[in-house]
């Protein structure tokens, strides 16, 4: 109670009289950008504030001129129709009343903020030709594509483009923009550190300062990857087959890297190819996995040593469209011992009466050639629709190139192809553990059993299985997910 002029007043009643919220600024503008929505924190600051999210409302609150002269009690959004652009918050604040003094009122106020749209300067620069400073153009002249599947998976598990600005997909390869040369020296140093390459850079003058000197210049960095993937065949010149420990000729791509490993079949020798020493005397591989013949193991023993996950075999195969027709078998020997059983099917190259543009297969000697290399165990006599309980990311589908695709009826077998190699990868990533521990699967929503096979031999089906265990739920680093979010302006899921 208080007395003013004789007369006592409650509280209540003081509240009726006066307005403590007078001087506070109850309407504004908040800027969101219309492409990425960020929250424009003047003067030039963008932040990452969804709607109804405490980081608005923290915003909102900082920009009511007068407010922080009151005691702010409590803050909570009002509901407003989703299109009707407007956030009302409704402020509780304390304060002492003018008119009467040693005071304390309490009142609650609605302030109403439209919402504006901008472009924040990110996006401004993926929409503007001129304003990147840098590219990364990735090339590899090979026949398929599931070489930048599993970089893009690599690039998504380790975070490696959250300071792009762009990302472009053609058909030749990947192109990544950065509006700071820094950032493209560090993409350039990930890609060294995970696939065998060469670059070289180049530079383009764009303008001078005339008052300053200062000059202005994009950076073009070209990549090309080593023309030898997984599962070729290749044909090592004989200089370099002499410096790599007196490997055979003709030798195995089993796994890349940061280099190239190689292995002989026949007597499991391995050995590394680095790129710098490839692209002394560059070379292409003799055959690829588009090539490979499917075979049907009769027989198989073991005949020697183990090395790694490699076991030393002879095996009577035959090739699957001989069945039936003929009784023609041969007798090979394979690093496959460990895998393979009788009964099981096999890819590999069928060598025999095998004519090849290359003067380093015209150099062997034929009495050395085996007639078959076996290279993988196929499931191929399995149905291959399946229901897989994991799931991929993907860099966003709005980064494709369409004007990249071929005109005309071509685009569509292009995309089909694409389609082919995404599916081959996936199948890949199903068979070989190894291969799938270095990126990240995730498990699809909803989903707690194993993949449903629609084929009737379910025990064999057993080796291309997932274990849950393998799977992640998400990324369980959220500021690296935060960052990859503000950069990559979004990842979809396949």
């Amino acid at each position: 109670m208080t007395s003013s002029g004789g007369m006592a007043m409650c509280t209540e009643c003081i509240c009726l009289q006066v307005d403590i919220t007078e001087d506070v600024q109850k309407q504004g503008t908040i800027t969101f950008c219309k492409n990425c929505g960020r929250l424009l924190i003047p003067p030039n600051n963008w932040i990452y504030a969804p709607r109804e999210s405490r980081e608005l409302l923290g915003a909102c609150l900082k920009r009511l001129r007068g407010l922080s002269k009151l005691r702010l009690m409590d803050a909570s959004y009002l509901w407003t129709e989703p299109h009707s652009r407007r956030t009302k918050i409704k402020i509780t604040v304390q304060g002492e009343a003018k008119q009467f003094q040693n005071t304390i009122v309490q009142q609650d106020f609605v302030a109403e903020f439209y919402e504006a749209s901008n472009q924040c300067p990110d996006c401004a620069k993926s929409f503007t030709h001129n304003k990147w400073v840098a590219t990364i153009q990735i090339r590899q002249k090979v026949e398929h594509k599931k070489t930048f599947f599993y970089l893009e998976q690599l690039i998504l598990k380790n975070h490696a483009h959250k300071n792009t600005v762009s990302i472009q997909e053609s058909r030749e390869g990947l192109d990544f923009f950065y509006s700071e040369r820094n950032s493209a020296v560090k993409m350039l140093e990930f890609l060294q550190g995970v696939i065998p390459m060469k670059w070289k850079k180049s530079e383009e003058f764009i303008s001078q300062d005339v008052h300053t000197s200062n000059k202005s210049y994009k950076f073009t960095y070209s990549v090309d990857i080593v023309p030898i993937c997984k599962e070729d065949l290749v044909v090592l010149p004989k200089k370099l087959a002499k410096s790599l420990g007196n490997i055979n000729q003709l030798t195995l791509c089993y796994r890349i890297g940061n280099t190239v490993h190689l292995i002989d079949p026949i007597n499991l020798q391995t050995a590394e190819l680095n790129p710098t020493v490839y692209y002394r005397s560059p070379f292409n591989s003799l055959s690829s996995a588009h090539y490979m013949t499917e075979f049907v193991v009769l027989d198989i023993e073991p005949a020697g040593p183990a090395n790694n996950k490699f076991t030393l075999a002879d095996a009577t195969v035959a090739r699957v469209a001989d069945l039936g027709k003929n009784d023609t078998t041969y007798y090979v020997r394979t690093h496959l011992g460990g895998i393979l059983h009788p009964g099981d099917n096999a890819m590999g190259y069928m060598l025999t009466n095998a004519n090849f543009n290359s003067d380093l297969w015209d150099e062997l000697d034929e009495s050395k050639i085996p007639d078959v290399i076996l290279v993988k165990k196929s499931y191929s006599n399995k149905e291959k629709k399946r229901k897989r309980n994991w799931k991929l990311k993907r860099m966003a589908k709005e980064y494709n190139d369409v004007e990249a695709m071929p005109k005309g009826g071509k685009s569509k077998d292009v995309t089909m192809r694409n389609q082919k190699d995404y599916e081959e990868f996936m199948r890949e990533l199903e068979e070989d553990p190894e291969f799938r521990s270095e990126i990240n699967l995730y498990k699809v929503e909803g989903d707690d059993t194993q993949s449903e096979i629609t084929h009737d031999d379910e025990d064999n089906d057993e080796d291309i299985e997932i274990k849950l265990d393998e799977l992640k739920l998400e990324d369980s680093d959220e500021e690296e997910e935060n960052s990859d979010q503000q950069s990559s302006d979004g990842i979809v899921e396949e």
